[in-house]
C-alpha cells in the first residue's frame, strides 16, 4: 500500500470514531448540503443519498488520515529510543 507501509499492521487501529473521522464526516456531509444550497435543491431533503455518501467518504479519509499520523508518530519515537539506547553516554540519568 502507497499511503501506509506493512510495517504499520503492527500497531493497533485507532478507535473508529475518532476526531478525524468525526470532523472530516461532518465536512463530507455539509459539502453536500453546500452543493444543495448552491444548486437552489432543498437543503436537507435533497439528494440525502448523497450526504450519506459524503459523510462516509469523509469519516473513511479520516480515519486513513488519523491511522497515517499515529503510524508517524510511532516510526519517530522507534527512531527517538534507538538513538537513545545506542548513546547512552549523551543520555545519562540525573543524579537527585
Amino acid at each position: 500500500m502507497v499511503f501506509l507501509p506493512e510495517e504499520s499492521r503492527s500497531l493497533p487501529p485507532p478507535p473508529l470514531l475518532n476526531k478525524g473521522s468525526v470532523w472530516l464526516g461532518f465536512a463530507g456531509w455539509m459539502a453536500a448540503l453546500v452543493d444543495n444550497a448552491f444548486n437552489q435543491r432543498p437543503i436537507l431533503r435533497a439528494g440525502v443519498h448523497r450526504q450519506i455518501l459524503f459523510a462516509t467518504l469523509g469519516c473513511f479519509v479520516g480515519y486513513q488520515l488519523v491511522k497515517r499520523a499515529e503510524y508517524m508518530h510511532a516510526k519517530v519515537d522507534r527512531e527517538l529510543f534507538s538513538y537513545v539506547r545506542h548513546h547512552p553516554v549523551d543520555f545519562h540519568a540525573a543524579a537527585g
